[in-house]
């Protein structure tokens, strides 16, 4: 028998019925979900996959938090090519709320204006110059936000157009992204923080499992029950 359960992305998750001493929602705590940007902004950037954590339970809802980033392997195919430099770079980073990410870029070298040359290869000195601002950028980028607003960033991949930006004097690129991003440590879970993540406070359901919302530091009167 399996117990249906809401997630805050859209896709249901089923799991055993509560029995005995053994909870259904714990079950789901941990649970590690998969999704295509495609599937979660219902558009066309089907290459860039995310990965979401159930961190609580509350009601019917599962209430997820960012776990990870990478981008799918045929994309990954489709832009490695002769004839050019693959440059990849990455940095452990701390963001302002207390998460450490491992975020991983990658670019190309491309043709100037007007080359004749067939191969754009850049010199090691060049490259070595190119990973150096990378890095630069990403730390920057992660340093100063908390890990809301940088997958915000990711969405539209700002960090990347970035860094194509500041490393055309060494050596033009091209399809630079941040090609992966891992959650290598996270702060003591808050219920709190993770309700603010959503747009809700914590703790309040109705009798449906709905969870209950209102706003900011609003108290919530309990129902007069007819009998205890």
């Amino acid at each position: 028998n399996k117990q249906w359960y809401q997630r805050r992305v859209a896709i249901t998750a089923g799991v055993t019925r509560t029995t005995g001493t053994k909870i259904a929602s714990d079950a789901l705590k941990g649970r590690v979900y998969e999704c295509s940007l495609a599937d979660l902004n219902d558009d066309e950037n089907a290459f860039r996959k995310f990965k979401l954590i159930c961190e609580d339970v509350q009601g019917k809802y599962c209430y997820t938090n960012f776990h990870g980033m990478d981008i799918t392997r045929d994309k990954l195919c489709s832009l490695v090519r002769k004839w050019q430099t693959l440059i990849e770079a990455y940095v452990d980073v701390k963001t302002t709320d207390g998460y450490l990410l491992r975020v991983f870029c990658i670019g190309f070298t491309k043709k100037v204006n007007k080359q004749v040359k067939k191969t754009s290869y850049a010199q090691s000195s060049q490259i070595r110059a190119i990973r150096k601002k990378m890095v630069d950028i990403m730390t920057k980028e992660v340093n100063t936000e908390d890990l809301k607003s940088f997958v915000v960033k990711l969405i539209p991949d700002s960090i990347g157009k970035d860094i194509e930006k500041e490393c055309a004097d060494i050596y033009p690129l091209k399809d630079v992204h941040i090609r992966k991003v891992k959650v290598l440590k996270k702060p003591k879970f808050d219920v709190s923080k993770l309700m603010d993540l959503h747009g809700e406070i914590g703790g309040a359901v109705d009798e449906s499992g709905e969870a209950i919302t209102g706003g900011a530091g609003e108290f919530i009167e309990p129902e007069i029950q007819d009998a205890v």
